[in-house]
């Protein structure tokens, strides 16, 4: 059985989606009309912008969704999943490209995503770190105590054994860092990202964001998505919506993910869009699987 995947945040790069939109006239109307419903070009940024550019939260957000859309609407019929699932972002492109929710809806809710998430990041001085060779229990313990002490600090995303994200404010990280260390991570390493993505502090983005979500339509998609919060299979548009409200505060279970898709049968892995970052994580979660690009 096979997964289609599809990567968040961090996996932008300058030319992404540029080889599509010159050889496919799908592609090109797609990228054409989203230029067109954001209101500015953003294909000139995909294709041609700096790294600096390409790292602002509302441009690298609906760029790899674009990205990631595309190339799976490119695939016409082989597009055949048995399952669906993104990392944080991700889901977004997941639901859309299996036909949870339009693209004009996926593009507008992520534009919105980025924006609140902007403003939230701006709000408190917040960030994120990768927690390397540490066990999940001791992470977890750390960041209860740091939070409990005052300062915000929880696990944000359980990429694969031995790799979890935290997040939280900026001195409850640092703090978390010297701990974990201490504790006998093999590194404690703060990320070059805007802010505390999957935490408490996403709390503002999370409201407005829950507005949006609500006023949109979802359809039932055409196969099972698991979902970043429960790790679990939903094809129930309701409950779809749900998880996606509840994902900006909530952590990224993708260990828990490929570890119950493995489960249910599946054993190969697409991954759409640009880079290859889920792809490394699967083999890492389970070495017998396959992952490939699509």
């Amino acid at each position: 059985m096979k997964a289609y995947i599809f990567p968040g945040q961090g996996s932008q790069f300058s030319g992404m989606g540029k080889e599509l939109y010159e050889n496919s006239s799908l592609a090109n109307g797609l990228f054409s009309r989203a230029n067109e419903l954001l209101g500015f070009r953003i294909t000139d940024t995909m294709f041609s912008g700096t790294d600096e550019e390409l790292k602002q939260t509302k441009i690298t957000q609906p760029a790899i969704f674009l990205h990631s859309v595309i190339l799976a609407k490119t695939l016409g019929e082989s597009f055949q999943p048995n399952a669906v699932a993104g990392h944080s972002l991700g889901e977004f492109s997941a639901l859309v490209s299996a036909n949870a929710l339009t693209f004009e809806d996926g593009l507008s809710l992520v534009y919105k995503r980025a924006m609140a998430m902007q403003k939230a990041c701006e709000a408190n001085p917040s960030t994120m770190a990768a927690i390397l060779n540490l066990d999940d229990k001791i992470v977890e313990d750390i960041c209860a105590e740091i939070s409990n002490s005052g300062e915000v600090v929880v696990a944000a995303n359980y990429n694969c054994p031995g790799q979890l994200v935290i997040s939280g404010s900026t001195k409850g990280v640092n703090i978390a860092c010297e701990k974990m260390k201490a504790a006998g991570a093999k590194r404690a390493l703060v990320l070059p990202v805007g802010g505390a993505f999957h935490s408490p502090l996403m709390e503002p983005a999370k409201k407005e964001l829950e507005a949006a979500i609500n006023a949109t339509n979802f359809s039932k998609p055409i196969c099972p998505i698991y979902q970043n919060v429960n790790a679990s299979p939903v094809t129930n548009p309701e409950e779809i919506k749900n998880n996606l409200i509840q994902q900006l505060t909530s952590p990224v279970r993708w260990t828990q993910t490929i570890q119950r898709m493995t489960a249910d049968g599946i054993n190969s892995y697409v991954e759409v869009g640009p880079g290859k970052v889920l792809q490394g994580l699967v083999k890492k979660i389970n070495k017998d699987a396959q992952a490939i690009s699509a």
